[in-house]
């Protein structure tokens, strides 16, 4: 009998398949040997339609993105805060345990440290909605370098000491290894450290943003790493396929299972 994998892979398919419709892009996905998949925009899908899929598939929803609004700008909190209540009915509705969010571009002339406060005052307003529901936000650091010049979250220190002032067990971190690869290197201390703060990981190949074997990063090395902490959420790939989505899907998937 083969052991169950120690690392639960998801597929983003709103950017390894995006030339696919959602329902055809789980198909794949399944077919690949993947047990869940993820996307960005739930307000832009046949939620009806992906469900009826994900069953019949049994295909789990890993993550899906909570709605874009700044979180360092107070002005917009309440937009933000309806668009997560909306985003964590979607996430009830899809069985989905995380929801990924963007903190939004750093304003300029205001003072760093006040839009800090603003972010985490946001977070603790969205905490007790996210208790009550038992869905996990995952704040996300990005690379400004090469991808979000002005995007205010970084360094994912930075968002650990962001969520460690939060205190609550519902707001977390999504390190994504191309992200912080770019930004800060030096990821698996970084991510092991701190594994306990993080719900979810994206992973792609640097530099490009391509298929995980290919550039700098050491995949194995890498999820080998994160396996070894015992964490129990899922890793989404999420990059743009040089080659053949499916042939790399499925190389992917051969490697990853003996992690």
């Amino acid at each position: 009998m083969n052991s169950p994998a120690r690392l639960k892979a998801s597929v983003c398919v709103d950017a390894v398949l995006e030339n696919l419709s959602t329902v055809d892009a789980m198909k794949l996905v399944a077919d690949c040997g993947y047990p869940a998949f993820e996307f960005w925009k739930w307000w832009d899908k046949d939620l009806d339609a992906i469900n009826q899929a994900r069953e019949e598939l049994q295909l789990q929803v890993a993550a899906v993105c909570t709605k874009f609004v700044s979180l360092v700008d107070p002005d917009v909190r309440a937009e933000y805060l309806a668009g997560l209540k909306e985003s964590i009915a979607a996430a009830g509705n899809l069985n989905c345990p995380v929801l990924i969010s963007q903190v939004g571009d750093a304003r300029p002339g205001v003072d760093r440290a006040e839009q800090r406060d603003c972010l985490i005052a946001g977070l603790k307003e969205a905490a007790p909605m996210l208790e009550d529901s038992g869905v996990v936000l995952a704040i996300e650091p990005l690379n400004e370098l090469i991808d979000h010049a002005g995007y205010y979250l970084v360094r994912s220190d930075e968002a650990f000491s962001i969520i460690e002032e939060v205190d609550s067990p519902n707001v977390k971190v999504t390190f994504d290894i191309y992200h912080q690869q770019i930004s800060e290197g030096h990821v698996i201390a970084n991510l092991t450290q701190n594994v306990n703060a993080i719900a979810h990981f994206h992973a792609a190949g640097n530099p490009g943003r391509h298929e995980l074997d290919r550039g700098e990063l050491h995949y194995p090395s890498i999820f080998a790493a994160i396996a070894d902490t015992g964490y129990s959420g899922h890793v989404g790939l999420e990059y743009w396929p040089v080659n053949d989505a499916a042939a790399g899907l499925r190389e992917a998937a051969s490697w990853i299972k003996k992690v």
